[in-house]
């Protein structure tokens, strides 16, 4: 019980730690949750710094998300050949990332962190993830879309490629809690109002 705490400590510690807010905060003195859509995750990110700084904050969230899972398979383990300590670092990321203990319990959507989580218990299935995610958002023009679609299929991914039960139940939860985080995109996309990641 001790090793699968710790693993959701780290994991909601690491995944609190606020990247898009910091480098923001750094570059222009202001804080990103007064900008744009409130979150601190890449899109909004974009709005303030630019393209090259979206995909920063995207790989950094992503190895954010990847780090405590990675740890929780090297340090923590005594459930980790049953993919518990794994998944509940996972958890913790998610968390942490939306409900930053930094920030006052606010955050982003947890999208490219929740994908490092992904590539860090199954590799492949994390790669497919984000060339859909790529994919779509490229075709559609809406980062929102993409996001859903590709975190949609995650359980399903995990199933094919025969990954553990705890895999398939954490992408499945983890993907619903992520769209509910989109419930207002899904909204505005609904009325044809969503931001375009370009014209």
């Amino acid at each position: 019980m001790i090793q699968v705490l710790t693993a959701l400590f780290i994991g909601y510690i690491i995944g609190s730690i606020p990247t898009g807010y910091l480098i923001v905060k750094a570059k222009t003195g202001q804080d990103i949750r007064k900008v744009g859509s409130g979150s601190t995750g890449a899109t909004n990110v974009k709005r303030v710094l630019g393209r090259n700084w979206f995909f920063t904050v995207m790989i950094l969230d992503a190895i954010k998300g990847a780090f405590p899972v990675i740890i929780a398979y090297l340090f923590l383990t005594k459930y980790a050949q049953y993919g518990i300590t794994p998944v509940v670092a996972a958890v913790g990321v998610l968390a942490g990332h939306s409900k930053s203990v930094f920030l006052g319990f606010t955050g982003g959507k947890s999208v490219a962190s929740g994908v490092g989580t992904i590539l860090a218990l199954s590799l492949p299935v994390g790669l497919i993830t984000a060339v859909v995610w790529g994919i779509i958002t490229w075709v559609s023009k809406y980062v929102s879309l993409g996001s859903i679609i590709a975190l949609a299929l995650t359980p399903f991914l995990m199933w094919i490629f025969k990954q553990p039960a705890g895999y398939i139940v954490y992408c499945a939860a983890g993907a619903i809690y992520i769209i509910w985080l989109h419930r207002e995109n899904i909204k505005r996309l609904i009325k044809g109002e969503e931001n375009k990641v370009r014209d």
